[in-house]
């Protein structure tokens, strides 16, 4: 039997990230200047983002170094440990092995701060002084307030309306690392003005966020914006994970993975697991590999594959993504940051190829899974993480029914300890689900109607 807990030496931090476009069968299509509809360069991107980043944006070298600064931070958590869920497979008796890598142990408590060093680091070589960035749950904004504060930047966070409220000591986290933080829509931005002026009582979104990020970035000579999940760079910086997880499941005794899952939102939390295991799939591994998402906000398996705006002000470039549509406003379900319109076009583009697969979940049969996983394993998972676990939980009855024993491995990628709310909704019967209709799908497409149509999508 393997070891319950699997941890890595410090020296085995990967001095690289792995870059999936290196082997990818099809690159994800270009992002387009959304004034043009031409290829965006990266004189484009300057104003954003620093050129380091722009470039991990577009290259397709396999591995691309660490810096020693960003490897000095990171060490402070990392690597973070693997974990055999014993208890949780007597639970639900399963004769398969089910693994989950645990992200909750970094100061932030989340997967977050693996792209948030790095890209505080880069832009602070870069002579930034300042990041503004948009916040779900607020797992991303604490992050980068974290990072920020280990760089000597400033940290404007605009978060989300409805987990503003929800989650007030996330945004205490933030300002305890010395970050401002705003709900948003707010005052602060034309993009937030505009929509309180429609909406005063607007839950918000990611896309309405990242309107007002992108716009304060944009208007400061000082402020580079950065984004916590999406873009290439991103899920780039993740893919720590996976590689540390290959390596424990070697050490456990695992020849291969059977089953890899993880949840989305934007991609990174998936991303940063399965972008490894996907290379191995590439090379002729047989691995399912599953993305789980909300059923209220069913942006992988309901939305079409288009070119679209990943904001709601339509500030950023075009990119080629499943979109719910960029005016989409999802239910407010507390796994916040999984409530975004749209998806890495890294992950879609695997998706198209069949690389990947997806599922999608109700809140109250996440919720059930979280807490056999937090009655069996101890820990309280996020809400964002519990998806993962349904569909882990999943995977493995799918193997009992057909007579196998499977090794299943989960991205557990933050903890729940400021979620005690959704906990009390769910064990007190009042925790509502969502399936989303098919005409506010239709409603939220209507506005991308006019758009490019990427290659591969319907006319």
């Amino acid at each position: 039997m393997a070891d319950t807990k699997i941890v890595l030496p410090d020296s085995e931090i990967p001095r690289s990230w792995y870059n999936i476009l290196a082997d990818a069968p099809h690159p994800p299509q270009p992002p387009l200047h959304p004034g043009t509809g031409q290829p965006i360069g990266p004189d484009d991107l300057a104003p954003l983002f620093p050129m380091d980043l722009i470039l991990q944006e577009v290259s397709t070298d396999r591995a691309i170094p660490i810096p020693d600064e960003v490897l000095d931070v990171l060490s402070v958590w990392r690597p973070t440990p693997l974990h055999r869920a014993k208890r949780l497979e007597r639970e639900i008796g399963t004769a398969s092995r089910i693994y989950y890598k645990y992200e909750g142990g970094s100061p932030a408590g989340s997967h977050k701060p693996n792209t948030a060093v790095a890209q505080a680091f880069y832009n602070a070589r870069a002579g930034r002084t300042r990041l503004a960035t948009e916040t779900g749950a607020g797992q991303w904004g604490s992050a980068l307030a974290f990072a920020c504060q280990a760089f000597g930047l400033e940290c404007k966070v605009y978060m989300v309306n409805i987990s503003y409220q929800q989650k007030p000591y996330r945004r205490v986290m933030m300002e305890t690392w010395g970050a401002q933080v705003v709900a948003s829509p707010s005052p602060d931005t034309n993009a937030g003005r505009s929509i309180r002026e429609r909406d005063p009582e607007s839950l918000g979104s990611l896309g309405i966020a990242i309107s007002e990020a992108v716009e304060d970035a944009a208007t400061r000579e000082d402020t580079s914006y950065s984004l916590g999940s999406v873009l290439n760079h991103v899920l780039l910086h993740q893919t720590v994970i996976g590689q540390e997880a290959q390596r424990q499941l070697a050490l456990a005794g695992e020849t291969g993975i059977d089953v890899v899952v993880g949840c989305v939102g934007g991609g990174s939390n998936f991303g940063g697991l399965a972008l490894p295991f996907v290379g191995d799939k590439i090379a002729g591994a047989e691995i399912e590999i599953i993305a789980t998402e909300p059923a209220a906000c069913p942006t992988l398996t309901r939305g079409p594959f288009a070119y679209d705006f990943g904001d709601t002000a339509q500030l950023t470039p075009l990119v080629p993504m499943h979109t719910l549509g960029h005016d989409f406003v999802p239910p407010g379900i507390h796994a916040g940051g999984l409530r975004y319109h749209g998806v890495a076009p890294i992950v879609s583009q695997l998706l198209l190829d069949d690389l990947i697969r997806a599922e999608a979940y109700t809140q109250n049969d996440c919720f059930a899974a979280a807490l056999r996983f937090a009655r069996s394993e101890g820990i309280i998972p996020a809400p964002e993480s519990s998806h993962a676990i349904k569909g882990a939980i999943d995977a493995a009855k799918r193997a009992d029914e057909s007579g196998t024993s499977q090794a299943i491995l989960f991205n557990l990628s933050g903890h729940g300890h400021f979620d005690m709310a959704a906990y009390e909704s769910y064990l007190h019967g009042s925790l509502e689900d969502f399936e989303l209709p098919e005409e506010e799908i239709q409603r939220a497409l209507r506005a991308i109607e006019p758009l490019p149509k990427p290659a591969g999508a319907p006319a």
